[in-house]
């Protein structure tokens, strides 16, 4: 991202054992839609990753033992901030990861409502009493705490992606210590800052920045301190990580890649599928695990369908997410923009029809923004890349079929298994397909199946584990059983 500067006052520390802590080198994050270094954040050493580690070990007895209800009112609290500071934390958002600074404004919801989630779940951390076959034993179950908790979160959702992990970890009575992707480690500050004023004590929430996350990860996977790995990102690091990390039997939840299949039914309205398909298309401009990356679309209703989706991409607007009325801001940086272009690239030559875009953008003073144009390819067939590949970027395929037996194979025709969708007026369509399609999230006439009180993950290589809702919780909590001895003597 370029190369490490001295410390400087301007710098941004991490956040150790309640402490700020300024480190030796630093490194510039830059504002995508122009280029521009907005802030340097303090580069981590492996020194300042074991000290993050020692403060949450020690901290872990005293915050473990701590009620549910303790844990909650510091939840509560940082909830409240967070919905005080939502204006200021979507403008650093939308400055430093690019999106439009309304969307930027959900994921500030977003995140805060995960908050909110687990300072009343923590208060469901139900155990259970089991009948024994023995009149003189008694069952019981209790749920404690796993202990210290790695986190990595991703640049695409810069602040919703840390609430989902800290939330649940520190309501469970972990400790945690989270590494934020390198393009975005401003917006994971902003939210230190927040906890820290929401009163945790010293040590239960740390935070390591690092242009290199490598060597941060080593540590994380090998360190006999911590009991649990959780995170979010490309499947191809995500493996790297579980297999340094399986030595230790490590607890390890993944939120990884995905490769979305959307199917539009013959019965379905074609132009409202097109209107649902194109938003959440060009959600964060592509840049979502979630987003649709292969569009089915049934062969009798094709040619509606893709000319309302052209209509509105033709109404779509590029430029800086922090301008009134962007809907497409730049991809996180040039590296994206050559793999989308690749892609395209790739399908054109195979044979693809090129609809709309296909081209990096260059915009009126903002020259050195990572754009590239909202764009829509027909004919697409499994011999292109786009085909195969996790795309990351504001490029829709369209591709015909003709049978519910043969789309089902096509959308099936990948190792991911996040996120699918599919539009139909039939009921019995809908319950049969959803049955049978291999995805952990599914959305029926629905393009934004989440929220912070449903469970989110994927199946095969999109992940372990899922965030959110009860299921959330239950990945920071170890299960202990006590069996007693009666003696019935008077």
């Amino acid at each position: 991202m370029g190369s490490k500067t001295p410390c400087v006052e301007e710098e941004n520390g991490m956040f150790i054992n309640g402490e700020w802590r300024q480190g030796h080198q630093s490194f510039p994050v830059l504002n995508p839609a122009n280029g521009e270094i907005i802030g340097n954040v303090a580069d981590a050493t492996p020194d300042d990753v074991l000290a993050a580690i020692d403060a949450a070990s020690s901290a872990f007895p005293a915050w473990s033992a701590t009620t549910a209800y303790q844990r909650s009112a510091c939840l509560h609290r940082a909830h409240q901030l967070m919905l005080e500071q939502k204006s200021e934390l979507a403008e650093l958002m939308s400055r430093e990861q690019g999106k439009p600074l309304k969307a930027s404004l959900g994921e500030v919801q977003y995140g805060a409502d995960y908050l909110l989630w687990y300072a009343e779940e923590v208060k469901r951390v139900y155990g259970e009493t089991i009948p024994s076959a023995r009149p003189d034993q008694r069952f019981l179950v209790k749920h404690h705490a796993v202990g210290v908790v790695a986190a990595v979160t991703p640049w695409n959702y810069p602040i919703s992606m840390i609430t989902r992990k800290v939330a649940p970890a520190v309501a469970a009575g972990c400790t945690i210590v989270l590494k934020p992707a390198e393009a975005t480690p401003l917006c994971a500050i902003a939210m230190f800052k927040i906890f820290e004023q929401a009163g945790f004590p010293a040590g239960v929430v740390n935070l390591v920045t690092a242009e290199d996350p490598k060597p941060v990860g080593d540590i994380f996977c090998t360190d006999p301190r911590v009991a649990k790995l959780t995170f979010t990102g490309s499947t191809a690091v995500g493996r790297q990580l579980a297999t340094l990390a399986a030595p230790s039997f490590k607890r390890v939840s993944m939120e990884l890649g995905g490769h979305a299949p959307a199917i539009v039914f013959k019965d379905a309205d074609p132009v409202h599928a097109a209107k649902g398909l194109s938003l959440v298309k060009f959600l964060n401009t592509g840049q979502a695990c979630i987003s649709p990356n292969r569009i089915f679309v049934h062969q009798d209703i094709i040619e509606p369908f893709v000319e309302e989706f052209a209509r509105r991409i033709d109404r779509l607007k590029v430029g800086s997410g922090l301008e009134q009325g962007i809907a497409i801001g730049p991809l996180v940086n040039q590296a994206a923009i050559d793999k989308v272009a690749s892609q395209v690239e790739d399908a054109v030559a195979k044979g693809a029809t090129l609809i709309r875009g296909g081209k990096q953008l260059s915009i009126e003073t903002l020259e050195k923004g990572c754009f590239y144009a909202p764009t829509l390819l027909t004919g697409v067939t499994p011999e292109m890349k786009i085909y195969r590949e996790e795309t990351f970027g504001p490029v829709a395929p369209v591709i015909p079929f003709s049978t519910e037996q043969e789309v089902l194979e096509m959308a099936h025709d990948t190792h991911y298994g996040l996120a699918a969708y599919l539009y139909t007026e039939s009921l019995s369509r809908a319950m049969r397909v959803t049955d049978k399609l291999q995805f952990g999230l599914i959305g029926v006439n629905d393009i934004n199946p989440t929220s912070a009180a449903a469970p989110f993950g994927g199946m095969k290589s999109s992940g372990l584990g899922r965030e959110g809702a009860h299921e959330g919780i239950l990945e920071y909590l170890e299960t202990k059983l006590v069996g007693f001895s009666i003696d019935d003597s008077e």
